[in-house]
C-alpha cells in the first residue's frame, strides 16, 4: 500500500513537472508575481526589525549612558538623595533652546544649547571635524552643528553668541548621543562646557530647561529593576528616570508606525500578485481543459488531475517565496539610502532564517490560496470533452467556494493583524481593500456588459475587433482593471496624502496670519519687544501672556495619590507635565466648543472656570462641572471646568489644553509669546538679528523654515513610500505581461484566422494598440479616482480639513500609467503578427 502512494506521488511530481515543462513560459510569469509581492513585504518587514534590532544594541550609544535621571526645573533634596544615594551622578547636562547668532556674517539661528560635563558620552563618541575638537571644545570652545557651519559659512575658529558670552567654534559636530535627527533639523544642538551656561544669562523665567544627570552602572545592575523602584518615585517629585533599554523602546515605536505601513503596501503589492495568479491560472486552466479531459480518459481520477496542478502552483510558491526573498534582501540596500539622516542608528542588513521562513510561508500560502478557486474547475471536467462532444461543465461547488473565499480574507484579516496589531484598523484595512476590489471588478463587469448592449455596429473594422476582445473568452478586463486600477490608487492615495498635510500648513501661510512666533519674553520686556517689531515695519498679531502651573489634584484626589492607584486610568503625562496656559476673553480660529458655555470674564469665584481640549479631558478623566486644582507656583488654585474645546494642534500657532478667562492671572508670575509676520526671507532675518541683538533671552520659531524641513522629511518619506507603491505598477506589470503570455495562444490563433481572411499585420497591431490603451486608462482612471474618494474620506475623518485634490496624478499619473500599459501590450504582441498563418494552423492541427 505504501509502495503504491509512493508511486502515485512520484507519478503527480513527473506529471506536474512535465506540463509545467511544457508550459514554464506561462508559469514563470505567474512566478514573477509572487517574487514581487513577496520582495515587497519581506523587504520592509525585514528592514523593520534590524532597524528595531539595531537601536536594541546600540541603545547605550544613542543615550550616552546607562540610564539618567531627567527633570525640567532643578532637583529638590529628595531627588538629590536618590542621585547620592546612587553614587552621584557621572556627568551633568542643562540644556534649552535658545537663539545664537555668528558675529562674523550676522547672522541668527534657534539652536538648542547642551552644557555638558567632562566625561560625556560614556558610550560612543562625539564625531567631530576636526576630530580633536571633540576634546579641545571642553577648555571653553563650542561645537556647533555639522549642516549649521555648512548654512553659515562657518568653520573653526569663527565665533558664536549665545546670550552674554561669545566663545571660539571649535569644530562642527557631525553626531552627539541624546539628540534626534527630526528635531536637530529644527533647532541643531550646540555644545558647550556646563560651567558656562550661567554666565549666557539665558536661564530666566519661563524658560523650558531640562536638567539630566548621567550614570554608568555595573554590568550586574538590573536596570528594568531600578526603573520599576524609582521610576513611580522620582515621577512624584516631577522626575524622570530613562534607562538605555527604555529609550531604544521608545525610538524604535517612533518608527513602527511607519514600518507598518510600509509593510501594507508591500502586502497589497503581493495580493495583486495574487490577483495575477488567480486570473492567470483561469486562463491556463481554460487551456488545459482538454488534456485533463484525456487524462481522465486514460484514468486518471479527479483528485490526481487536480493535484497535478495543485503541485505546480505550490512549487510556484515555493519558488517565488524564496527568490521574493532573496530580491527583498537585495531591495533593502536601498532603504537607508532613501531615509538618509532619518535613521538614528547604521543598520547592518542581513538575510535572516526568519525571513526566508517569512517569504517561503507567503509565498507557499498566497499562491494556493488564490489559485484555489479556478482549479476547482479540474474537478468539473468531464471525459468526453476530450472528444468535445459534451460542453463544459462549469458548476462548482457552494460550500467549497465558500470556503475558498472565506480562507482568502481570514488570511488577509489575519496577516494584516500580524502587520498592525490593531483589531479595529485591521478590520478597516480589509474592509477598505475589499471595497475597492469590488469597485474595480463591478467596474470591469459593467463595462463589458455596456459593450455588450450599445455595441457600436457602425463602426470601422478595427474598432470593433479592439472593443470585442475586450468582453470575448479569456479576455483580460478584469485582471487588467484590477491590477492597474490598485497600483494607481495606492501611488494616487499616497501623493494625495502627502500633499493634503503640506497643503494644510500652506493654507495657513497664504492667510494674514503669523509665520513667525517669539517666545520666552519677559514681563518687562513685552512693550520692548513690540516696539522693535512695529519700528521695522512689521505688525504684532498676537501678545499672549502664559503661565506655568501643574495638576494638584483631580475631583479632589491629589496627584500623588492617583500615581499610587494601579487602577487609576488618568494620563501620566496630565500627572506630571508642567502646563503652559494662557488666559484671553474670547477663542480662537484654531477651536471649536464641544461642550459647556464659554466663560470670557471672572471677577470673583472661588472656583475658577476654565475650559479645557478634549484631548486633556480624556487622559484626566474630567468632563463639565469637575474639580481640578492647579499649583500656580506654590499658590493652589482650584478651578472647574466650564467648557472642553476641540483644538487643531496640526495649525502652526500657538495652542493651549487650558483656558482660563481674563481677571484671573493678571498677577500671576508669567512670561509671554508674540506672533507676527514678515513679507520676505530679508526682512525675516534683519528683524531676527536685531531681536537677538536686543533681547538674547528671547526664541524666535520661523515658522516658513519649519515649513521646509516638514516638507523635506515628508518628501524623504515619501520617496520610500512612493517606491514601494510603485511595486504595485510592478507587479501590475507582471500580471499584465502574464495575462497576455497565457492568452498568446488564443491570440495567435485569431491572428491567423483575421489574416487568413485577409486583415494585415498592422491592422492587428492597432486592435491590439487600442484594446490595452482603453484598458489603461479605465484602470488608472479608475484608480485615480477611487484614491480622490478615499483622500476626502480621510480629510474628513481623520484630517478634519477640506481636500482639494491635486492635478498631478490626473496629469502624470494617469497618462504614464496609460502609456506604460499601452507599450507593454504592444510591445508583447509583435510576435503575434510575425507568425504566418499556415505555421499557425500546422501547428493547431498537429
Amino acid at each position: 500500500m505504501d509502495k503504491e502512494n509512493k508511486a502515485g506521488f512520484l507519478w503527480l511530481l513527473k506529471m506536474a513537472w512535465r506540463d509545467g515543462k511544457a508550459s514554464y513560459g506561462k508559469l514563470l510569469l505567474f512566478v514573477f508575481s509572487i517574487t514581487l509581492g513577496v520582495a515587497a513585504v519581506v523587504s520592509v518587514q525585514s528592514f523593520s526589525r534590524l532597524l528595531k534590532e539595531n537601536i536594541a544594541q546600540q541603545s547605550k550609544e544613542l543615550l550616552g549612558a546607562d540610564f539618567l535621571i531627567e527633570s525640567d526645573k532643578p532637583v529638590n533634596e529628595k531627588v538629590q538623595g536618590i542621585i547620592d544615594s546612587l553614587g552621584g551622578a557621572d556627568a551633568k547636562e542643562i540644556n534649552f533652546l535658545s537663539m545664537a547668532s555668528f558675529p562674523g556674517n550676522e547672522g541668527t539661528k534657534l539652536l538648542e544649547v547642551r552644557g555638558v560635563e567632562t566625561g560625556f558620552p560614556f558610550y560612543g563618541d562625539l564625531e567631530t571635524e576636526p576630530s580633536a575638537a571633540a576634546n579641545s571644545f571642553r577648555k571653553g570652545e563650542a561645537l556647533v552643528d555639522a549642516t549649521t557651519m555648512l548654512q553659515f559659512g562657518l568653520k573653526a575658529g569663527d565665533s558664536i553668541k549665545l546670550g552674554a558670552i561669545t566663545l571660539p567654534i571649535a569644530g562642527a559636530l557631525e553626531t552627539v548621543p541624546g539628540s534626534t535627527s527630526v528635531f536637530g533639523a529644527i533647532a541643531p544642538p550646540v555644545l558647550i562646557p556646563l560651567e558656562y551656561i550661567d554666565a549666557t544669562g539665558l536661564i530666566q523665567t519661563g524658560s523650558r530647561i531640562d536638567y539630566k544627570y548621567y550614570f554608568q552602572s555595573d554590568e550586574n545592575q538590573d536596570l528594568e529593576v531600578l526603573n520599576d523602584e524609582l521610576g513611580p518615585v522620582l515621577d512624584a517629585e516631577q522626575a524622570d528616570l530613562d534607562t538605555h533599554l527604555s529609550e531604544a523602546r521608545r525610538m524604535g515605536r517612533r518608527y513602527e508606525n511607519f514600518g507598518k505601513f510600509l509593510n501594507l503596501v508591500g502586502f497589497i503589492a503581493l495580493l495583486l500578485g495574487c490577483v495575477g495568479i488567480a486570473s492567470g491560472m483561469g486562463i491556463y486552466v481554460q487551456m488545459k481543459l482538454k488534456s485533463i479531459a484525456v487524462l481522465k480518459c486514460l484514468g486518471a481520477s479527479k483528485k490526481q488531475s487536480y493535484l497535478i496542478f495543485f503541485i505546480q502552483i505550490a512549487c510556484m510558491g515555493i519558488v517565488g517565496g524564496l527568490l521574493g526573498t532573496l530580491f527583498g534582501y537585495l531591495l533593502q540596500q536601498l532603504f537607508p539610502v532613501l531615509l538618509g539622516d532619518l535613521i538614528p542608528v547604521e543598520v547592518g542588513i542581513t538575510l535572516s532564517f526568519q525571513s526566508i521562513l517569512l517569504g517561503l510561508s507567503l509565498g507557499l500560502a498566497m499562491s494556493v490560496l488564490f489559485a484555489l478557486y479556478p482549479l476547482m474547475k479540474t474537478l468539473y471536467v468531464s471525459p468526453l470533452e476530450a472528444l468535445r462532444v459534451v460542453q463544459e461543465n462549469k458548476s462548482r461547488s457552494k460550500l467549497a467556494t465558500t470556503a475558498v473565499g472565506f480562507g482568502i480574507v481570514l488570511f488577509v484579516f489575519s496577516f494584516s493583524f500580524w502587520l498592525l496589531g490593531n483589531f479595529q484598523r485591521s478590520v478597516f484595512f480589509v474592509v477598505g481593500l475589499l471595497l475597492v476590489f469590488l469597485i474595480l471588478t463591478g467596474i470591469a463587469n459593467l463595462f463589458m456588459w455596456l459593450l455588450k448592449k450599445f455595441f457600436p455596429h457602425s463602426w470601422g473594422f478595427i474598432a470593433r475587433q479592439s472593443l470585442k476582445n475586450l468582453f470575448r473568452p479569456q479576455n483580460q478586463t478584469l485582471v487588467l482593471v484590477l491590477a492597474i486600477g490598485i497600483g494607481t490608487f495606492l501611488i494616487s492615495t499616497l501623493y494625495f496624502t502627502k500633499d493634503m498635510l503640506l497643503e494644510k500648513a500652506a493654507i495657513e501661510d497664504r492667510a494674514n496670519s503669523a509665520n513667525m512666533i517669539l517666545m520666552d519674553i519677559q514681563t518687562q520686556q513685552v512693550d520692548a519687544v513690540a516696539k522693535t517689531i512695529e519700528s521695522s515695519g512689521i505688525p504684532v498679531i498676537d501678545k499672549i501672556p502664559i503661565v506655568t502651573m501643574r495638576v494638584e489634584s483631580i475631583k479632589g484626589r491629589p496627584v500623588n495619590e492617583i500615581r499610587m492607584d494601579t487602577t487609576s486610568q488618568v494620563n501620566r503625562w496630565i500627572l506630571n507635565h508642567e502646563f503652559r496656559v494662557t488666559y484671553r476673553d474670547s477663542m480662537i480660529n484654531s477651536e471649536r466648543l464641544l461642550q459647556g458655555e464659554w466663560v470670557s470674564n471672572v471677577e470673583e469665584d472661588p472656583d475658577v472656570p476654565i475650559s479645557v481640549s478634549n484631548d486633556f479631558a480624556n487622559m484626566a478623566k474630567v468632563t463639565l462641572g469637575d474639580q481640578v486644582a492647579f499649583n500656580v507656583q506654590g499658590r493652589i488654585m482650584n478651578t472647574e471646568v466650564r467648557s472642553i474645546r476641540e483644538v487643531d494642534w496640526s495649525r502652526l500657532q500657538p495652542n493651549f489644553s487650558i483656558v482660563f478667562p481674563a481677571g484671573v492671572l493678571e498677577n500671576a508670575p508669567q512670561f509671554g509669546v508674540m506672533t507676527t509676520r514678515t513679507h520676505s526671507d530679508e526682512g525675516s532675518a534683519k528683524l531676527q538679528q536685531q531681536l537677538v541683538r536686543e533681547f538674547p533671552n528671547v526664541s524666535i520659531l520661523d515658522l516658513k523654515r519649519i515649513l521646509s524641513l516638514l516638507e523635506e522629511i515628508l518628501g524623504k518619506i515619501g520617496w520610500v513610500i512612493n517606491f514601494m507603491a510603485f511595486f504595485s505598477i510592478f507587479v501590475g506589470v507582471a500580471v499584465l505581461m502574464g495575462a497576455i503570455y497565457s492568452s498568446k495562444h488564443q491570440r495567435v490563433k485569431q491572428g491567423a484566422l483575421l489574416r487568413t481572411l485577409g486583415a494585415k499585420g498592422a491592422q492587428i497591431l492597432k486592435m491590439i494598440a487600442i484594446e490595452y490603451a482603453i484598458l489603461g486608462f479605465l484602470g488608472a482612471f479608475m484608480g485615480v479616482l477611487l484614491a480622490v474618494l478615499g483622500s476626502s474620506l480621510l480629510a474628513w475623518m481623520l484630517f478634519e480639513t477640506t481636500f482639494m485634490p491635486s492635478s498631478i496624478p490626473f496629469l502624470i499619473i494617469l497618462p504614464a500609467i496609460t502609456l506604460l500599459v499601452f507599450a507593454l501590450g504592444v510591445g508583447n504582441s509583435i510576435g503575434i503578427v510575425r507568425n504566418s498563418p499556415l505555421a499557425v494552423l500546422k501547428k493547431e492541427k498537429e
